[in-house]
């Protein structure tokens, strides 16, 4: 099968084409910058001119962009897009209906979602690693106790601290909303309990849905101000309180960013350098991005994929697929992490044991080849 893959600076791309070519297919790329474009007469005509000429079988993206969805419908061709991001707007575009698509959300409640709308061209897929590529690092001693590696969210996309002329009673109800959220696991109430400081919050940071799209107003403040805020205060939280007992080693956009008993090591390269983080922690953490509504975050597959101990947030989607304390552990408070950490650090040979469960798990079940071959199987 010939496929046209749509390139942008995704993660993945190398281990999706890799997979494709594996499963004995053709890749032709076809490179793509403005992806934030609904509607580009220009793209659209290259894009067209490039389908003519190489004739695929099918177009794949990671992400969905509504310009390909409506050039793949007149050029009659199945587009095949795997969201990773969230929150991802361009999803509630009207053109997510079109015949053409085949949408895939690592999200299951986000799935449901839409299914639950009428909308059947959205399908559930988990994320993968590409563990044939991580064992080629093969499998070093542990040089850190603890690691976390992503956003603290509070850089350029920080939008809520811009909100400067909120009410005080808006800001209380948002604090107050923030720390109630806080302290819930499974379940984000943040978007249904927007409506009674909307206006106020479009006063403070104008913000409107997309002409071409479905989400509302509650949808782009919840998901792209609020949770944003909620997660680097939550992951603050935490990340100090972990430092009051143990060295944490952070990785992350913000170089400036310290605590006592913190090694801020700045940003790690996806493909060359964070596997041997993930290697090298006794512990990973993962922090779900309070979006997320039930779904297992790719950095969660990139750590069991390269032989690390995941400990995670809880995220039901996570049940579905892998055992706890079999193949991962989860926590389910600020008290319940740091109680795990203690323990697996100081049992050494379950915690390895663990680890080489989850990387046996994503490599039998959870690997690219193995989300390639589900995606075509229909086409």
């Amino acid at each position: 099968m010939k496929i046209l893959f749509i390139e942008w600076a995704s993660f993945g791309n190398a281990d999706m084409k890799d997979a494709f070519v594996k499963e004995g297919h053709q890749v032709i790329c076809f490179p793509f910058s403005n992806k934030d474009a609904r509607r580009d007469a220009e793209i659209e005509s290259e894009l067209t001119k490039k389908l003519r000429e190489t004739t695929p079988d099918a177009v794949f993206s990671f992400n969905y962009f509504p310009l390909v969805s409506n050039v793949c419908k007149r050029e009659n061709l199945p587009y095949l897009s795997w969201i990773y991001d969230s929150p991802y707007v361009l999803l509630y575009s009207y053109t997510a209906i079109n015949p053409c698509n085949t949408i895939y959300v690592f999200d299951k409640a986000l799935c449901r979602e839409f299914n639950d709308a009428g909308i059947k061209t959205v399908h559930y897929l988990p994320m993968a690693a590409n563990t044939e590529r991580l064992d080629a690092f093969g499998f070093p001693e542990p040089l850190y106790d603890v690691s976390f590696v992503g956003s603290l969210y509070n850089e350029a996309h920080n939008f809520y601290d811009r909100m400067e002329t909120l009410s005080d009673y808006a800001k209380g109800y948002l604090e107050g909303l923030m720390h109630a959220q806080m302290h819930v696991q499974g379940y984000n109430f943040i978007q249904e309990s927007l409506s009674p400081i909307m206006e106020e919050l479009y006063q403070a940071l104008p913000m409107e849905p997309n002409p071409d799209g479905v989400e509302t107003r509650e949808y782009l403040y919840a998901q792209y101000v609020v949770n944003r805020k909620l997660t680097g205060m939550e992951r603050l939280r935490l990340l100090r309180a972990i430092t009051k007992r143990h060295t944490l080693d952070l990785f992350t956009i913000d170089p400036a960013f310290s605590l006592p008993n913190l090694r801020n090591h700045g940003t790690t390269d996806y493909y060359a350098e964070m596997p041997l983080v993930f290697k090298k922690s006794r512990i990973n953490l993962n922090i779900s991005l309070r979006s997320i509504k039930s779904g297992i975050p790719l950095r969660a597959f990139d750590i069991m994929g390269a032989g690390g101990f995941l400990l995670s947030n809880y995220q039901e989607d996570f049940l579905e697929n892998f055992t706890p304390g079999v193949d991962f552990e989860y926590y389910e408070s600020e008290s319940d992490l740091l109680q795990k950490l203690d323990y697996y650090l100081s049992h050494e040979e379950e915690r390895a044991a663990i680890a080489k469960n989850g990387h046996d798990k994503v490599a039998s079940a959870h690997t690219y080849r193995d989300r390639v071959k589900e995606m075509l199987s229909g086409l």
